[in-house]
């Protein structure tokens, strides 16, 4: 089964059932058991176009799979070093199984090799084998699904910025500030000396993005005039609202000294904001930091980094986030249209299964 999205209108969705198809040699088929769905997989459908999010996991007409970060199990192999029943941790589509064909086994992980995937970011193409994942812990699967992913690209916004010495900035802000994406990044940046970090975000959420304690400061939208404009900032965009974009830029001024794309957690607020003074936006690619990062540090370098940047990450979040189990196409499609019109609780992590 798979839950399809129509990608020039992404309200519009259905479930699709089929036969499974017979296993090349080397291929193997993953049953889908859980993944997350947050905010950040809207990105992936309100961008999927520009970024090419649709090529993972390509469907018939203008259907598409939205992709999600979760965890499957092999289910039938005609690989000889993957086992039925071995647990792998990676992209996925919204379905019950996936065929990949496993290229770059190692005792740690794996590449799906699929020809309409081999131009696509690596890092998208991973599969972590959890069994021999040092110090895994099968009760952290459900906040590594959620939050990992996202972390992952927090990480890569901290470390651009600081490796930019913040553009001459010593303040942040972040728009929807109570987002996944956004509080895991201003965690980071909080660590940072010198740096302000300021969470930008609505009215209902400001109480959550308060408590979370990693912003110096938070502030409403309708409060951004109120900023102050004496020093220059940079301006890290989760929301992709034009509206806001451009009241930021036009009160700031030439003081924007780097504005920085990252997320369309407003979706249909997105559009052309007009010529707007200041750094012109730039959209943040994550995975260009990681083929940087990777050439400085070494592929295990850059891994040795961030993964000990997650378990700092994991310790310090603990309680930042209630997991809500959901099971079955409804349970799917309501999450979906739910985080679709921004009706997501901040609060809560959704854990979902089409089994």
């Amino acid at each position: 089964m798979d839950f399809l999205v129509e990608r020039s209108n992404l309200r519009r969705t259905r479930f699709e059932e089929g036969p499974s198809r017979p296993l090349a040699d080397g291929q193997v088929r993953l049953r889908i058991k859980k993944f997350a769905f947050t905010s950040n997989n809207v990105t992936y459908g309100a961008v999927g176009e520009m970024i090419g999010y649709w090529q993972f996991f390509p469907a018939a007409d203008d259907w598409g799979r939205i992709p999600v970060w979760g965890i499957a199990a092999v289910d039938e192999t005609r690989h000889p070093d993957l086992p039925e029943g071995e647990r792998l941790y990676g992209y996925l589509p919204m379905s019950t199984e996936l065929v990949i064909e496993p290229t770059a086994v190692t005792a740690h992980g794996l590449v799906d090799g699929a020809a309409h995937r081999a131009a696509l970011p690596e890092v998208y193409n991973q599969y972590t084998r959890l069994a021999a994942e040092p110090g895994y812990d099968r009760a952290d699967d459900d906040r590594r699904m959620l939050l990992q992913p996202l972390f992952l690209t927090a990480f890569l916004i901290d470390d651009f910025l600081a490796d930019n010495d913040f553009f001459g900035a010593r303040t942040v802000v972040l728009a929807s500030a109570s987002s996944k994406t956004a509080f895991s990044t201003a965690s980071l940046l909080a660590l940072r000396p010198g740096i302000e970090v300021v969470g930008l975000t609505s009215s209902p959420n400001r109480s959550f993005t308060e408590s979370l304690g990693c912003y110096h400061r938070v502030v409403a939208y309708d409060e951004i005039e109120r900023l102050d404009t004496g020093a220059k900032v940079v301006f890290v965009d989760m929301a992709g609202n034009a509206e806001v974009l451009g009241r930021f830029h036009r009160h700031f001024g030439d003081n924007v000294v780097h504005s920085c794309q990252v997320g369309v957690t407003h979706w249909e607020s997105r559009g052309n904001p007009g010529e707007l003074p200041g750094a012109a936006p730039a959209f943040f690619f994550a995975p260009s930091q990681v083929t940087k990062r990777r050439g400085d540090w070494g592929a295990a370098g850059f891994v040795e980094r961030s993964q000990r940047a997650w378990h700092d990450f994991l310790e310090k979040s603990q309680g930042w986030l209630d997991v809500v189990h959901g099971r079955g196409p409804d349970a799917v499609a309501k999450v979906y249209l739910d985080a679709l019109e921004g009706r997501l609780d901040p609060r809560q992590g959704h854990v979902l299964s089409l089994e």
